[in-house]
């Protein structure tokens, strides 16, 4: 594979068009795929062979197993009802399959019931600090450097904290890939585990699965800054349930996520 810098909205673009891609070194995490990417591609795959798709409003992602190579991207339409429509995605890559998304797709109602979750506090990005420090850049996975990162509050990994919380101001840098729910969904899995601060020594990890909640029809954001924090709701026996939540800029709640991720520390 090469190490070029082809941002997300190209893959994207390509995969609705039926053209050929490649997921390259720029975007790996690992020996796999960065989880973004395969749940972004997903999206991507969905709106390409399904015309007309209301919102998405849930997703559940697996990963199955490691991308070795560029995966194909199979969908398989589950139910199309008055309301939602639920397709599978399947990733297959070399190895056989390496994931499995499930999306539900929905047209808005009116509804009396609403509930919101105001975004916390925060200074903006324009005067926020990397989440990055110079001397971090050499670790930080290669992905990462297709995304703006700014550290809002938390801490940084391998910190030994005693809490697991990250919370951040995120967006792609290309801001072709500021728009559209299969970018979105490449943003949402940016940030570290939510379990990394509290490591004191370097060791894998591996997402096990991911699973979205959409609260809006239209996912927009002013700049392309999104509000992202994780936070470590539990860990034993090397598995961490994460609970993820989701701003725009202006403070509405965009989703909410839980994610289970393997640790071998």
């Amino acid at each position: 594979m090469s190490d070029a810098i082809i941002p997300f909205r190209q893959l994207a673009d390509k995969v609705k068009s039926g053209l050929d891609y490649e997921i390259d070194d720029s975007w790996r995490q690992g020996r796999t795929a960065y989880g973004g990417v395969t749940a972004g591609l997903s999206v991507a795959a969905a709106q390409r062979d399904f015309a007309d798709l209301p919102p998405l409003r849930t997703a559940q992602v697996t990963f199955v197993g490691p991308v070795k190579s560029t995966p194909k991207y199979e969908t398989r339409l589950l139910r199309q009802g008055r309301n939602v429509t639920s397709i599978e995605v399947l990733g297959i890559d070399e190895g056989g399959v390496s994931s499995v998304a499930t999306l539900m797709f929905g047209a808005a109602r009116e509804s009396s019931i609403k509930q919101d979750l105001p975004m916390p506090d925060s200074i903006p990005p324009e005067d926020t600090p990397p989440f990055h420090p110079d001397e971090h850049l050499a670790f930080a996975p290669k992905f990462t450097h297709y995304f703006d990162m700014l550290m809002i509050e938390g801490e940084r990994p391998f910190s030994g904290s005693e809490r697991g919380y990250i919370r951040c101001w995120t967006r792609h840098r290309d801001p072709a890939s500021w728009k559209g729910t299969d970018s979105f969904m490449c943003l949402g899995d940016v940030l570290p585990p939510s379990a990394f601060p509290m490591f004191t020594t370097m060791g894998p990890i591996s997402s096990m699965n991911w699973h979205m909640n959409i609260l809006v029809d239209d996912i927009t954001t002013d700049d392309g800054w999104f509000q992202i924090e994780t936070i470590l709701n539990a860990a034993t026996g090397g598995y961490c349930s994460q609970l993820m939540r989701f701003w725009n800029r202006k403070g509405d709640l965009i989703a909410e996520g839980m994610q289970s991720v393997a640790v071998f520390v």
